[in-house]
């Protein structure tokens, strides 16, 4: 197996390093492509100064889909890892994607151990039956790819700022592409979040109206499907509103910015089930532009 590994970041000095320093640590031997947004952190400076990174690129746009198309272009494995910056691979990572590779599995993931407040949790398998489809959904900060599989779907759907990887997932199950759930492709996650972060409901749920129209069509399932997740998140506001841990505009105003969401994500989603009838549906892939790197170092030539 050649496996290249692809490194999205954006102001995630720190992170990223313990990122690399796992990789180097467990997987020394494969390639490593850093995508850096416009970070202001020094990132560039400190995977300059690195001897394990093979490439670097430099894009201007503040979109991790952007950043996943740009690694996967510069990688030349015939598996194309992807890993998220604050993110450290665990020392069976690199055999379980070996081993399920071996099998011709065209997709594997596994187990994101998340630190919280209480402890650990770890992450399982999540799948789906969609109009017929069965969907096995991965995290876009662990998996990895045939590179056949990968560019088959033409990579990652750059009209959508989130869910990009819930959307690959839909488009692999659409294409009759195996997803493999190995659970010793694991990954560490050791920054609780900040649970008091406001969800960005209208990006939310334009992602998700955006991804099913143009996967399923306007179909009444699809509306249903996003209406019930719109009527659990309602629901989880509402009950921070009556506990007053939230005011009540705020739940008047999540529900104007998904009820908007929504709809512009409906007719978003109409237009790019149009614009690309491929059964890739994607109309903003790895072949829609080649202007994404706006400064590229590759140290591949001197190793």
């Amino acid at each position: 197996m050649n496996l290249s590994v692809v490194v999205p970041t954006l102001n995630g000095r720190e992170p990223l390093s313990d990122c690399l320093d796992a990789l180097a640590r467990h997987a020394p031997d494969v390639e490593v492509v850093v995508v850096n947004g416009p970070s202001a952190d020094g990132t560039t400076g400190m995977v300059c100064d690195r001897d394990d990174v093979s490439t670097l690129v430099e894009i201007s746009d503040r979109n991790l889909n952007v950043a996943r198309n740009a690694g996967i272009v510069e990688a030349t494995g015939d598996v194309i890892a992807l890993v998220g910056q604050d993110v450290t691979v665990e020392a069976s990572w690199y055999d379980g994607i070996e081993e399920a590779m071996a099998t011709d599995s065209d997709a594997v993931t596994g187990p994101i151990h998340r630190l919280v407040r209480a402890g650990m949790t770890t992450q399982t398998v999540e799948t789906q039956t969609i109009a017929g489809r069965d969907v096995t959904y991965f995290a876009g900060q662990n998996v990895a790819f045939s590179r056949d599989a990968i560019e088959t779907v033409d990579g990652f759907d750059e009209n959508l700022r989130t869910g990009g990887a819930r959307d690959c997932a839909h488009r692999l199950a659409g294409l009759e592409r195996t997803v493999t759930w190995e659970p010793t492709v694991s990954v560490r996650h050791d920054e609780p979040g900040d649970e008091g972060i406001e969800r960005e409901w209208g990006v939310k749920y334009r992602s998700l109206a955006y991804r099913m129209v143009k996967n399923y069509g306007p179909r009444l399932t699809v509306f249903r499907r996003t209406l019930r997740d719109a009527v659990i998140d309602a629901r989880e506001t509402g009950r921070k509103v009556v506990s007053g841990d939230a005011e009540p505009s705020l739940w008047a105003s999540c529900g104007k910015r998904v009820c908007k969401g929504i709809a512009v994500g409906a007719k978003d989603g109409a237009l790019a089930r149009v614009r690309d009838r491929s059964e890739a549906r994607n109309p903003a892939g790895l072949s829609s532009r080649a202007d994404r790197a706006v400064e590229r170092y590759d140290w591949r030539d001197e190793a």
